[in-house]
């Protein structure tokens, strides 16, 4: 792992769980960390009400841009964080690879959004733990 570990976190658009993922780890280790996200099929824009769920908690994704994940992107990072694209994030050996399953929040409305996004806080906070080298 290099002295500032990358985190990467992948999931289908790129628009809702890897955006609030991202934020949530800006957030929580700020500049201990180089903090990326990609989608396999990247939406246009964020989720609206991905956006509405993280300014509710004081996080504000509403200017992130949905990109596509790359061989670049993987072969950057020290951890791929995978949220339900399946198997076709590029695998590399020397990585960790973790798959967080979460609702798509796709068409959600915020009720539906805040357990998710509650969700992936807390894994966030477990990985900032760990990322610390703190037991978890």
């Amino acid at each position: 792992m290099t002295a500032m570990p990358t985190v990467l976190f992948v999931c289908v658009h790129n628009a809702g769980r890897s955006q609030m993922a991202a934020g949530f780890l800006r957030h929580l280790a700020g500049d201990r960390v180089d903090v990326r996200s990609a989608g396999s099929a990247p939406r246009a824009g964020v989720n609206p009400v991905a956006v509405k769920a993280m300014r509710e908690v004081g996080i504000d994704i509403a200017k992130a841009v949905p990109s596509r994940v790359t061989d670049v992107d993987v072969k950057a990072s020290d951890y791929v964080i995978t949220m339900g694209c399946g198997d076709v994030c590029p695998w590399y050996p020397g990585k960790r690879y973790l798959d967080w399953e979460f609702d798509d929040p796709a068409g959600q409305g915020i009720e539906v959004v805040r357990p998710i996004r509650d969700a992936i806080r807390a894994r966030v906070e477990s990985l900032v733990a760990e990322l610390d080298g703190r037991p978890t």
